[in-house]
């Protein structure tokens, strides 16, 4: 129910945000419907930012921006159907920080990096360190410390084997040279039903799942995944503070066929980094942990390319498989 109010209240800032058409400006592109797919379920984090960024284009171009759910496999079909589309600027695709860990994890028909045309990077924010307030710890480094005085006693859950959340708890684990048991959910909600429970003891979760029950005292933050400290939450610490080179930021981005008109491409750049910095989307945003980005194509490419070696790296040394 808070998922569905949440996506409501982004729809309903979408339109209260709506520009002047700029239509007139765009030539001939866009003189359709353009589809934005989602590769992942409805609800959640990704299909939220997709369907406000959709209905921010619809409204700064006059022509309608739909989004094409097409989930499974980890987001790796709706990207190959997006990277298989007619690159003539009708299909785009919102794609998570998932995206590039999902390199490592399956055999892809499309190349991540070169098979595909950057937009942009959106926004970017963090996952959090979070616990069960049993858990004898308050800080970080306390945490770390119980960890490696009693291997594999400590239970961390994830919304599935090789999801994002996942792999930034086996990054850490890595990091701190600790012994921990990996509980796969299907989804992030019935980790976060356990982890309040007292079931896992620790969960990687983003701030919309989680801020509340921090505030409320249900569960306790300790860190943050971002290289530096979240402006949302910066009572947190990083956790590169105390494993300097840690960093796993929660991140979305669009990018459409390779291939795509290079005018639509910078088009959609220099729009999307236009509505970013309108203050109530910005203040949307913020409520959920996220910052705005607006990068440029090339930079979100290297981005990319950076965490699929990230997350290559990290899969390797966990032996991690996917069903």
């Amino acid at each position: 129910m808070a998922r569905a109010s949440l996506a409501c209240a982004w729809l309903a800032l979408a339109i209260a945000a709506t520009l002047p058409a700029a239509h007139a400006q765009t030539g001939n592109w866009p003189n359709k419907t353009v589809r934005v797919i989602v590769p992942l379920a409805p609800g959640g984090g990704n299909d939220i930012i997709a369907r406000l960024f959709a209905a921010l284009l619809t409204a700064e171009f006059g022509q309608q921006f739909i989004v094409d759910n097409r989930s499974g496999a980890g987001g790796t079909i709706g990207a190959e159907i997006a990277a298989r589309a007619n690159p003539d600027g009708y299909t785009l695709i919102t794609v998570p920080a998932s995206y590039a860990a999902n390199a490592a994890l399956y055999k892809l028909a499309y190349d991540p990096v070169k098979g595909i045309a950057p937009i942009g990077m959106i926004t970017t924010g963090p996952l959090i360190l979070t616990v069960h307030p049993s858990v004898q710890a308050t800080h970080l480094k306390e945490f770390i410390a119980l960890a490696r005085a009693k291997p594999g006693a400590l239970n961390f859950g994830s919304s599935g084997s090789g999801s994002f959340s996942h792999l930034a708890a086996e990054l850490f684990r890595q990091m701190s040279r600790t012994e921990m048991v990996h509980v796969p959910y299907k989804s992030a909600g019935p980790a976060l039903v356990d982890l309040l429970g007292g079931q896992i003891q620790m969960f990687f979760g983003s701030g919309p799942s989680t801020g509340g029950h921090i505030r409320a005292g249900r569960l306790r933050g300790l860190a943050v995944t971002t290289a530096k400290r979240s402006p949302a939450l910066p009572d947190l610490p990083a956790i590169g503070e105390l494993l300097p080179g840690y960093s796993a930021d929660f991140w979305f981005g669009m990018w459409a066929p390779a291939g795509s008109p290079k005018a639509v491409i910078s088009r959609l750049n220099q729009t999307l980094a236009r509505i970013l910095k309108q203050p109530d989307v910005l203040e949307r945003l913020r409520t959920d942990s996220l910052e705005p980005v607006g990068s440029t194509p090339e930079e979100f490419a290297r981005v990319i390319a950076r965490d699929i070696a990230t997350w290559s790296k990290v899969v390797r040394a966990g032996n991690i498989k996917v069903d």
